[in-house]
């Protein structure tokens, strides 16, 4: 009988902490699969040209509200207290540029803001710990396109509101003419016709 008692607590002891994990990564489920996207108006032709911009699907005809976007979610979790979440980023882009704040890595930029009137910005602001990030990077602009593939961790308090946002700025956006795509992540093995980025929470950790 001893045995068995020894056997189980055993056991638990080995199944706890993958449990725990996976409660407090469900915490972060309102940002699990969320998906930034500019799908481009017309159907991506047979042989794109290279550097073509398109139209957005998302562009109207008021400039106040020209291809702009903004989800706001809740985070999970007990308030007062603070969890690190790293996400996964991935997507299909077009570079922007971004000042005063701070880069990590080569695409991965905390605050600051946007430095350039055209290009898309992709945005995720935190109420609390307050803080907004940015996630396509780029020493300069151009006509390119390329797919990015890269983890990020922030910081969130429980409770907090996630405000993700996303801003063509002028209705424009380079296609994707080089038919990129992202393995594993939809819609591959098939290119998207346009752009978007798709965030993954790989970890939630309780900040102690």
């Amino acid at each position: 009988m001893h045995r068995l008692s020894s056997l189980l607590l055993a056991l638990t002891l080995c199944i706890a902490p993958v449990s725990q994990a996976e409660d407090l990564k469900a915490v972060a489920a309102s940002l699990d699969g969320y998906r930034f996207e500019f799908a481009c108006k017309d159907p991506m032709p047979e042989n794109p040209k290279p550097g073509a911009d398109g139209i957005s699907a998302r562009a109207t005809n008021d400039p106040a509200t020209n291809d702009k976007f903004t989800d706001v979610r809740k985070f999970g979790g007990e308030p007062g207290k603070r969890y690190k979440v790293t996400l996964r980023v991935r997507g299909v882009v077009e570079p922007m540029m971004y000042k005063d704040g701070q880069q990590v890595g080569e695409y991965f930029y905390i605050g600051g803001a946007p430095n350039n009137a055209t290009y898309n910005i992709y945005q995720l602001t935190v109420s609390s710990p307050a803080q907004h990030f940015f996630f396509n990077r780029q020493d300069k602009v151009g006509h390119k396109i390329f797919t990015i593939d890269y983890t990020a961790t922030i910081e969130v308090e429980g409770g907090a509101t996630l405000t993700l946002h996303g801003n063509g700025q002028n209705g424009h956006m380079i296609t994707n003419f080089a038919k990129l795509v992202v393995p594993e992540v939809a819609p591959a093995p098939q290119p998207f016709n346009g752009q978007f980025i798709q965030l993954n929470v790989l970890d939630v950790a309780e900040v102690k």
